[in-house]
């Protein structure tokens, strides 16, 4: 079976929301456990998917739009370049271990800090449990792209962004970078485009 069939369709219809920055105290801290499946909550994931649409990224957590719940939305393709897509509130990541365990080390970015790269190794093989935005049981088993998002994401809703995983000079040179580039994106963006000099 191809894992693209794992994808969930996303809600549409959602409105464009600002994205929140590194330093922003809900950034790096655990997030709440999703409990009301509500009208509320069906919102917030679908201004999440027009924001990370709007953004041009492959993934979005809750607090990136300066919500405190556990909850992220994806948009990623995987190794074999299949789109798959979903949300997944309350996620359990499982990554391999041992002999399973493959180090894929690759440029990583974050919307939460636009503009900015740099190399991150994680696991090159993930699976996300949790339930979707209605309540019902989901699991994504991410490769390529896909299992990097996954555990970027779920990491987001720990309070972890990936510059905490990336050694001292790798992310002073990934501030550097995003400053030279923070004029190019408004205080509201993606709401405000990006300039594209």
């Amino acid at each position: 079976m191809s894992l693209a069939a794992q994808s969930r369709p996303l809600p549409e219809g959602g409105k464009v929301r600002p994205i929140t920055r590194w330093g922003t105290p809900v950034m790096h801290h655990e997030l709440t456990e999703v409990t009301e499946f509500d009208d509320e909550l069906a919102t917030l994931v679908a201004d999440m998917v027009a924001t990370m649409h709007a953004a041009e990224g492959v993934g979005l957590a809750a607090n990136q739009v300066g919500v405190d719940l556990k909850v992220f939305v994806f948009d990623c393709p995987d190794a074999d370049h299949e789109r798959v897509t979903g949300v997944v509130c309350n996620p359990v990541l499982t990554l391999p271990e041992g002999k399973d365990r493959k180090l894929d080390a690759a440029d990583e970015g974050c919307l939460s800090l636009p503009g900015a790269f740099t190399e991150c190794a994680r696991p090159d093989y993930a699976v996300v449990r949790g339930v979707d935005h209605h309540g019902e049981p989901v699991e994504f088993v991410g490769t390529g792209l896909l299992a990097r998002c996954l555990q970027h994401e779920t990491d987001h809703l720990f309070g972890t962004v990936f510059g905490d995983r990336v050694p001292d000079r790798a992310r002073k040179k990934l501030y550097k970078q995003h400053q030279a580039l923070a004029e190019d994106y408004p205080d509201d963006w993606p709401v405000t485009p990006a300039r594209d000099d």
